[in-house]
């Protein structure tokens, strides 16, 4: 009997997962402002600055932007698809309806972390197909594996900097915030061109952008990046998830 029950309650939560996962990725696709940037931005700035630009170098920026680009993208898909929906859901009283439901308080949480690293994925083999077709960037399977993982995983510190953002800002005030965040810190960490073009003042600040230190570790699996250590880089990244987690979850249990 005992074996039943448990065996029934794993399917039961693990439906639950499901249907909310479900249910928050049918309410993003029918939002074409989170969709039409997350998606295609990336793909277009690759585009541009990675094949038309960058051609000139032999491959090495097809290579370089490749990296990079698949963490402004992973920025992207972490930073809007908590945040702004975070914001406006708190305002709509959503998190006082969740608790009287007969679903895991962590659902929603799980599900948007899942999409956001859906969507990540989406976003690098769409880079992947540019840079091969076009781009003439070859990498050893293992490298394009690995690459695509830390990329899609990488979204992870992002969606805890969103669910902060969310729960702190308002409906109307979120999408400044994260604009305003999302923008300089993908400048400043190099993502966008190299931060050896830049003065020596912005590669001095860089490691205080969670985005530099994931972007090191990309560029470590194509082979760009310089001889830190990519666990040290790790460690920062897991170190920025976990504050921003339990900050947020905090200020989102007494908003409740």
């Amino acid at each position: 009997m005992d074996t039943r029950i448990d065996t029934g309650t794993r399917v039961s939560l693990r439906r639950c997962y499901l249907l909310d996962t479900r249910c928050e990725l049918l309410r993003l696709l029918r939002e074409p402002m989170y969709i039409i940037p997350t998606l295609l931005f990336p793909a277009l700035f690759y585009a541009m600055f990675g094949l038309l630009m960058g051609g000139r170098s032999g491959g090495e920026a097809a290579r370089y932007l490749l990296a990079t680009y698949g963490v402004f993208g992973a920025m992207g898909a972490g930073l809007f698809g908590f945040s702004v929906t975070l914001a406006i859901d708190r305002e709509r009283g959503f998190f006082a309806l969740r608790r009287a439901l007969p679903a895991p308080p962590s659902a929603w949480l799980v599900a948007r972390m899942l999409i956001a690293m859906l969507f990540a994925l989406g976003i690098v083999l769409e880079l992947a197909l540019l840079a091969t077709v076009f781009g003439g960037v070859s990498l050893a399977p293992g490298q394009w594996a690995t690459l695509w993982t830390v990329t899609v995983l990488g979204a992870l510190p992002f969606c805890a900097i969103g669910l902060l953002l969310g729960s702190i800002a308002s409906a109307n005030a979120a999408p400044a915030w994260v604009n305003l965040l999302f923008l300089p810190m993908a400048f400043l960490s190099g993502l966008w061109l190299p931060l050896s073009m830049l003065p020596d003042m912005f590669t001095k600040l860089a490691p205080l952008w969670p985005a530099w230190h994931l972007a090191q570790v990309a560029l470590g699996v194509t082979g760009q990046a310089g001889t830190t250590s990519p666990w040290l880089h790790l460690l920062v990244l897991g170190l920025v998830t976990v504050a921003c987690c339990v900050l947020a979850l905090r200020r989102l249990a007494r908003a409740v």
